[in-house]
């Protein structure tokens, strides 16, 4: 790899042993990937507070600066860990102390996060806690050069707000955060974000669910390649194109896509592909059926024990809606309901009322994670129903219940009565 003076100093330990680290981490990572050279950053998004077992035995043994060593620069010296070089923020980590009574979560792990968020935060990492950063202050711009975590915040980055990323992890965040750098492959190239794969959209995708769908369908068609969808929908809102990256991302591995005439990079089907437009790709009323039915292959109990909203992490109109639905109910006795969101949000639902009105009806509005990040559920949760078709690709294999996919109708009503009652409109 080729390296500016600046880089080879922050290899040979000009700006101390961390950068050092730091810097010889994303050497190797760059040879690995075949970059050429580093890009320049300023905005990470990574994870260095979420709390585990293995962090927890390295904090007693060396504490906060051995574990960022050891688990985001790959480095087992005992060194001293700077400010951040670049803006960085926190994405979602583990549970707060609001859960507290509610989310069968570990005391101890609440207690080390938050040892965790004051080491930290005074270091320069802003805890925005949430895999919608965006929704909350984090919004680079087109064409700037990111290193961000997270499946769903990565392909929103990408498509919605055309800035370049690739989907980084810990190491590579930890590593960039302290130098400003990451390496200059995959998406950050121009000539690597064009379409390839053309989706023509000919039964209408109308809201939410439906672009939840469209999301999943083109994830499994292109895998990690780049859908242009085009046709029959209603413009979509930063909502609608959260839930279709996040599905996307889940079903396939989608980083980028494009829909002329509204995300940046594609004012047309024929920019979109810099070239012949390919032959499309029919996504009608049988595949909007199958794509349905097949979210749905792992629900059998229509008892349901579990409602979960908000993933990606909910925004405030989300919230909203969620409490109008809500508003006069009372959730079934044998069901909890859980609202995934921003913390930032939280607090604009707090102060909108909005919160009040979700927890007179037996509902909680949480902040900071989300069962597929922390791995919980309410105690003894067989079935749970979700608008969300990203938790309902995960959250049966990460904890082993059944799933159903609906609108935030279908959810409500299933937590009201304790049952589903869901199907395809």
């Amino acid at each position: 790899m080729i390296l500016t003076d600046e880089e080879k100093a922050m290899r040979d330990g000009a700006e101390g042993p961390a950068v050092a680290a730091a810097m010889d981490l994303l050497i190797r990572y760059g040879d690995a990937l075949g970059a050429q050279r580093l890009c320049d950053t300023r905005n990470v998004a990574g994870t260095s507070t979420q709390p585990s077992p293995l962090k927890a035995k390295l904090v007693a043994e060396g504490g906060w600066h051995k574990a960022f060593a050891v688990l985001n620069l790959d480095c087992d010296d005992a060194i001293e860990i700077p400010d951040m070089r670049v803006p960085t923020c926190q994405l979602q980590q583990g549970f707060g102390p609001d859960s507290a009574g509610v989310v069968p979560y570990p005391k101890e792990f609440v207690e080390l996060q938050s040892d965790a968020e004051a080491f930290y935060g005074r270091r320069g990492v802003n805890i925005l806690a949430t895999c919608t950063p965006y929704q909350v202050g984090n919004l680079p711009v087109r064409g700037e050069h990111c290193a961000w975590m997270e499946s769903s915040a990565v392909v929103y980055c990408n498509s919605v707000l055309g800035a370049r990323t690739n989907c980084e992890g810990g190491t590579s965040t930890g590593a960039a955060s302290l130098t400003g750098k990451i390496p200059c492959w995959g998406n950050h190239l121009a000539e690597n974000r064009f379409g390839t794969h053309h989706i023509r959209v000919e039964s209408g995708v109308r809201d939410f669910l439906d672009w939840g769908m469209l999301g999943y369908f083109a994830g499994e068609l292109v895998q990690d390649q780049r859908p242009v969808v085009t046709g029959e929908f209603t413009r979509p809102d930063l909502v609608d194109l959260k839930h279709f990256g996040a599905a996307a991302a889940s079903s396939g591995g989608v980083e980028l896509y494009h829909l002329p005439g509204i995300t940046p990079e594609a004012p047309t089907v024929e920019a979109a592909f810099d070239g012949p437009v390919p032959d499309a790709l029919v996504y009608g009323p049988r595949e909007r059926r199958a794509i349905y039915e097949k979210l749905n292959d792992q629900g059998r109990s229509t008892d349901v024990d579990f409602v979960l909203l908000g993933c990606p992490h909910a925004s405030i109109d989300q919230i909203r809606a969620a409490a109008r639905a809500l508003d006069g109910k009372r959730l079934h006795s044998g069901t909890q309901l859980w609202i995934m969101a921003p913390r930032a949000l939280k607090a604009v639902a707090d102060r909108s009322g909005y919160t009040a009105v979700i927890e007179k009806a037996g509902g909680k509005l949480l902040a900071d994670s989300c069962p597929a990040m922390s791995r919980v559920a309410p105690p003894f949760t067989k079935v749970f129903a979700t608008d969300s078709a990203k938790q309902a690709h995960y959250l049966p294999a990460i904890l082993g219940i059944e799933a159903w996919f609906g609108s935030l109708e279908d959810c409500v009503d299933a937590a009201v009565t304790g049952r589903w009652r869901g199907g395809l409109r």
